[in-house]
C-alpha cells in the first residue's frame, strides 16, 4: 500500500530500449535487437539535407522475459547520422505496399578506420547500403509492446 491507495501489480516491468552505436561492436548489439524486425518500405528514407537515414520497424523483442509463447513485438525507430549516400538493391524503394524483414546490420570501415559502409540486409536479398562519414546509429523503442503473431525461426544450414 502507498499513501495514495493500493499498488497494482502490472506484471514484470518492460523497459524501452535506447541504444547508441559508434563502432562495429556496438552495431553488432543493435543488429541482435533488430533481427527479424518487420519494416514497411514507406517507413524508411533518407533526409539528404540532414544527412540522416531513418526507419521505423516492428522489432521482435528477443530479450523479453514475458511469459508468452510467441514473444513480443515493439515499435522502434533506428537512424544513422552522417550519411553521405544511400543505395538500394533487391527491392523497389518506391513500392508503397512493400514489406521487408530485417536480418542484420553490418559496418565495413574504409582503410581510414572511421568512414565506411553500413549495410542493412533483408530477407530475400534486399539491401540498403549507407556510405557514412563515421558510424553513428541510434535505436529506440517508441511505445508499448504487443503479442507477436509468431516467433521468428530460421533454418540452420
Amino acid at each position: 500500500m502507498t499513501k495514495y491507495g493500493k499498488m497494482f501489480d502490472q506484471g514484470p516491468a518492460m523497459t524501452d530500449l535506447k541504444l547508441l552505436a559508434l563502432d562495429s561492436e556496438d552495431l553488432d548489439v543493435l543488429s541482435a535487437h533488430v533481427q527479424d524486425a518487420v519494416v514497411r518500405v514507406v517507413d524508411m528514407g533518407y533526409a539528404r539535407a540532414d544527412r540522416r537515414f531513418a526507419l521505423l520497424m516492428n522489432r521482435y523483442d528477443w530479450s523479453s522475459d514475458q511469459p508468452r509463447s510467441k514473444g513480443l513485438r515493439k515499435r522502434a525507430g533506428l537512424h544513422f547520422d552522417r550519411v553521405q549516400n544511400v543505395a538500394y538493391a533487391g527491392f523497389d524503394p518506391a513500392a508503397p505496399e512493400g514489406v521487408l524483414n530485417l536480418l542484420a546490420l553490418t559496418f565495413t570501415p574504409t582503410p581510414d578506420g572511421v568512414s565506411g559502409v553500413v549495410e542493412l540486409t533483408f530477407a530475400g536479398g534486399g539491401t540498403v547500403r549507407l556510405t557514412v562519414e563515421c558510424l553513428e546509429a541510434r535505436l529506440g523503442d517508441l511505445g508499448s509492446a504487443w503479442a507477436a503473431a509468431a516467433k521468428p525461426a530460421h533454418a540452420l544450414d
